[in-house]
């Protein structure tokens, strides 16, 4: 953890140079061996507090999405390439948000020209992309059980990560409102993705979408 806290860091202090600077970095840093952890701008917090716990998630998402990267990488299926170079993107626009996360947003003012910029454009390209898998699939009926393949698990499995990194983010604005805006939307339709992506690979690999039939009350199985 605290390296990835380190590594948010030295995104924020200055994204152009963040290679040469994490990688002159030890892994352990000792600072948060009694449960705090600095932000960029200087002031310490503890671990369990909003902020880290929303950037904790993001960064959890981040990893997930590249084991589904590789996953996907080693596929043969239409628009593959695509896909794993939208996923490559939507990694870096993660570790943009963590930077900003990272940030002691009390000292925004002083550091927010060094942050990695979040655009509305990087929402429209997800909403591009759903809607474009969405022309190939046939209209949802009824809700959809996860699974029918390992790597369609794996999609859902980092829809619900997505999710919960937006409720920790929300969670994150009851303590302090002035957070990047792009952020939730962003999150927001990362979601919205994943599971449309979810449904376009069953249909590529050529796998059934299981859906959900509640039990009726006083039914007999």
């Amino acid at each position: 953890m605290e390296f990835a806290i380190a590594f948010f860091k030295s995104i924020a202090k200055n994204y152009l140079l963040f290679h040469q600077k994490i990688m002159a970095q030890k892994i352990y840093t000792k600072t948060g061996d009694k449960g705090t952890t600095g932000l960029f701008g200087g002031r310490r917090v503890s671990k369990d507090f909003e902020q880290i716990e929303a950037y904790g998630n993001v960064d959890e998402l981040n990893s997930y999405i590249g084991l589904l990267r590789d996953c996907i990488g080693e596929l043969n299926i239409e628009n593959k390439n695509k896909i794993v170079q939208l996923l490559t993107d939507i990694q870096d626009r993660l570790f943009s948000i963590g930077a900003h996360l990272a940030t002691d947003l009390s000292k925004i003012e002083k550091v927010k020209d060094m942050l990695p910029p979040l655009q509305d454009k990087d929402v429209l390209i997800l909403e591009q992309s759903i809607d474009e898998m969405e022309k190939l699939l046939e209209p949802m009926k009824f809700f959809i059980l996860p699974g029918g393949h390992q790597l369609v698990s794996h999609c859902h499995i980092a829809r619900c990560i997505c999710r919960r990194a937006e409720r920790s983010v929300v969670k994150f604005l009851h303590v302090q409102e002035d957070i990047e805006p792009q952020i939730l939307p962003y999150l927001n339709r990362l979601s919205d993705y994943l599971f449309v992506l979810a449904r376009y690979l069953t249909k590529k690999l050529n796998v059934s979408e299981t859906p959900w039939i509640p039990k009726r009350k006083g039914e007999v199985e």
